[in-house]
């Protein structure tokens, strides 16, 4: 008889939310309850429980896992050696295409965001956080090598992502694919507007 293999809580754990995020897009986040979730991974709720406090802890997990997602590129192009004015744009861009790709591609899975957002407030503040820092870095580089002028780095980051946050929010992003606009062309646009204003004149 071989030897019982033992899963690592973290593991489980993955395993876990793997599971929950696919059945919540394919039943949607309402019908799907802990006892699906359990049944999928072959084991019972109460060793879901064990793991999350509630279905809406294992949205949160999600929504965290995303997040980090977004993170990890957003730190990854802020160190490329792109021109900054590239680097902010590409950043845009990335993140309006990771949430169109992984959260928008239908209802079901925009509810999971609604419910991530509305419960999920500490992790999503910290995740601004972490964004304006990115672009932050890249103003820095920018100022540093005269691509732009010696503006306030951390207040201009947070003018930029506020006035791009149409492009930055899942749910903004779903209305405006909703409307049929073109959002990649109007980000691009919106981006090299704003960063003409902090450009020198050559």
């Amino acid at each position: 008889m071989r030897p019982q293999v033992r899963t690592k809580p973290d593991d489980t754990r993955a395993r876990i939310v793997e599971t929950a995020d696919t059945l919540f897009r394919r039943l949607g986040f309402a019908k799907t309850a802990v006892a699906d979730i359990a049944a999928e991974l072959g084991m019972s709720p109460a060793n879901v429980y064990r793991f999350f406090p509630s279905k809406t802890a294992i949205v949160q997990a999600i929504c965290q896992r995303c997040l980090s997602e977004v993170e990890e590129t957003a730190w990854a192009i802020a160190r490329s050696k792109a021109p900054a004015a590239q680097r902010i744009e590409r950043l845009i861009l990335e993140i309006l295409s990771y949430h169109k790709e992984n959260l928008l591609t239908e209802q079901r899975v925009n509810d999971i965001v609604l419910v991530a957002i509305e419960h999920n407030w500490d992790h999503i503040r910290a995740h601004k956080d972490a964004l304006r820092n990115v672009v932050e870095l890249i103003l820095r580089d920018g100022i540093e090598t005269g691509e732009f002028e010696a503006v306030d780095p951390r207040t201009t980051a947070e003018l930029i992502l506020r006035s791009v946050v149409v492009f930055t929010h899942p749910v903004l992003i779903g209305q405006c694919l909703q409307d049929g606009e073109n959002v990649e062309t109007e980000a691009r646009a919106s981006v090299r507007f704003l960063l003409q204003a902090i450009t020198p004149c050559r």
